[in-house]
């Protein structure tokens, strides 16, 4: 069994986790490491939080605090520098303009248990409408549906379309 310095280990799974997620075919494929032992190593990476000391660590192993701290940090940077930051830290611009978006929400003031009841009355009244408009289209689709049929069964019977339809159960 072979065994591999913990600095190349490290580089592999780099590799293999965000922001680069390398195929692991095409890693063992590249390095001539069984595949197996590539998978392993990820799902420790990854498992276990356990990640090299490198600068591209997960985004779940953040923490709120360390989030905040990103953000103040790109807070004066321009696009290529935050790609460039995004690119050593293993981030995506996205992910950092979320954290900024919470961030500035973060004081917002809660809502009153009126505006609350106010939402809430509104989602019911969405869901209604929209169950109510479900079932007309259903409907309608039923009724073009029965008027398809009928125009198939007078050309059927070559009944002319303008012929008033027949009546069921008048008697003369």
């Amino acid at each position: 069994m072979k065994t591999y310095s913990d600095e190349f280990k490290n580089s592999i799974v780099v590799k293999l986790l965000p922001p680069n997620n390398a195929s692991v075919p095409m890693l063992a494929k590249e390095t001539g490491i069984p595949r197996d032992t590539l998978y392993g190593w990820r799902r420790q990476a990854g498992g276990q939080g356990n990640l090299p000391a490198t600068p591209a660590a997960p985004v779940g192993a953040l923490s709120s605090a360390e989030k905040f701290g990103v953000v103040v940090e790109t807070a004066v940077l321009n696009e290529l520098e935050l790609g460039e930051y995004c690119r050593r830290k293993g981030l995506f611009a996205e992910q950092i303009a979320a954290w900024r978006t919470t961030c500035r929400r973060a004081n917002d003031p809660l809502p009153s248990s009126a505006e609350q009841a106010e939402h809430r009355a509104e989602r019911a009244q969405i869901t209604s409408l929209t169950r109510e408009l479900q079932r007309k289209d259903r409907a309608l689709a039923e009724a073009a549906a029965l008027l398809l049929l009928q125009k198939k069964v007078r050309a059927i019977w070559e009944e002319p379309v303008d012929a008033p339809s027949p009546t069921i159960g008048v008697s003369r």
